[in-house]
């Protein structure tokens, strides 16, 4: 990613289109949520602690390294995550403070190039081609960056530099915590051919079993398919699955990015037939989205059900309230029901998503609308 290097050229999966090599970082906290509440609380510093949850009920939203180590981590049911770590320490989320950090995490990248694609509190893409301070080097502004957020709020960030979205993605967990790495245009296709597709950003547990009954184990598995047989087995997202097999993805770096819907789902390791069960599994769905409202501070009025059935059909289920959510009791108050409208269910389930849509910021909330059922 340096200017020595010369300028580079990558072609377009479908098209001979040329298009210049891009620098890109994408900057991701480490343990956030877990590492402000050690700095403001000494106590907690070197100890096992998970955000988020009680030792009773709920999901962990973040773990620190500490916790980790025992295998805890974020999205895992608190009772598992006591049972592998008996010492662990639940903390509540305090959203107002992350908000106030990640402001100041992201007035630090306003320095350096307008061009933000904030994904999270606790991380964001940063397009530095043409950067405010005029460096040719995109490594250095990484570290500038972890240098300056270290700074301002006592954090540890790690950062991947490469030529684009995916690989920078990729990139920023190699070397985790407080570490970076750079993922350069000659080294990006044997990169993406020695990973195992399980770890690909973007191909989730469903999709990578999915990819692992046509014999897609790795990068260079799935760059043996064709844009055809991606396109006729994986849909829209053939094409993006082609390109980045081949170190390829133009997606670009969206300061106006607008979030349309946020949702959670898992597939189940034995399908489910029985209701209590099934409706067992919405709860740590329901809290995940609900967490994301409570950081990002908005507020949803649609909620929708996924039920997706062991022949891989599947059956949705919305319902648009008159008033914005307030909580994640309401949400399952709303999507029980949803679930109830399918059962019994034709075929076990395999698979159960909570999405909430009509989306809006809880200081910009409109005049409250007829009930409406989709």
């Amino acid at each position: 990613m340096t200017s020595s290097e010369g300028p580079e050229t990558a072609m377009s999966p479908d098209r001979s289109t040329i298009v210049s090599v891009r620098k890109i970082i994408h900057v991701d906290m480490d343990a956030f949520y877990a590492s402000v509440e050690q700095r403001d609380n000494p106590q907690l510093r070197g100890k096992p602690v998970a955000v988020g949850g009680s030792a009773a009920r709920g999901v962990v939203a973040a773990a620190s390294y500490e916790a980790r180590a025992f295998g805890v981590h974020s999205a895992m049911p608190s009772v598992t995550a006591k049972r592998k770590c008996p010492d662990l320490i639940f903390v509540p989320p305090r959203f107002d403070v992350y908000r106030q950090v990640s402001h100041q995490i992201r007035e630090i990248f306003a320095e350096y190039t307008p061009l933000i694609e904030p994904l999270s509190l606790d991380e964001a893409y940063l397009d530095v081609t043409e950067n405010l301070k005029g460096m040719e080097i995109a490594t250095e502004i990484a570290l500038e960056i972890r240098a300056k957020i270290k700074g301002a709020t006592g954090l540890n960030a790690s950062a991947g530099i490469s030529y684009n979205k995916f690989l920078a993605k990729m990139a920023s967990d190699l070397n985790k915590p407080n570490g970076q790495a750079v993922i350069t245009p000659k080294n990006g296709p044997g990169f993406v051919e020695a990973l195992p597709v399980k770890k690909f950003h973007g191909v989730g547990p469903a999709t990578a079993e999915r990819m692992q009954r046509h014999g897609i184990e790795t990068g260079l598995d799935l760059k043996s398919k064709s844009l055809q047989f991606l396109q006729t087995h994986f849909g829209k997202s053939g094409a993006y699955f082609y390109g980045i097999a081949r170190g390829i993805d133009e997606r670009q770096v969206r300061a106006d990015r607008i979030r349309k819907s946020v949702g959670a789902e898992d597939t189940f390791v034995e399908d489910i037939d029985d209701f209590d069960l099934a409706k067992a599994e919405l709860r740590p769905l329901v809290e995940k989205v609900w967490r994301y409202c409570e950081a990002h501070d908005i507020s949803a009025k649609t909620v929708t059900v996924k039920i997706k059935y062991s022949d891989f059909s599947q059956a949705t289920r919305s319902r648009t309230v008159a008033t914005a959510v307030p909580d994640s009791e309401t949400i399952l108050d709303v999507a029980e029901p949803l679930l109830a409208s399918v059962f019994p269910f034709r075929r076990p389930v395999r698979l159960l998503g909570v999405t909430l849509s009509s989306l809006s910021s809880k200081e910009s909330e409109h005049e409250p609308q007829l009930a409406l059922e989709l």
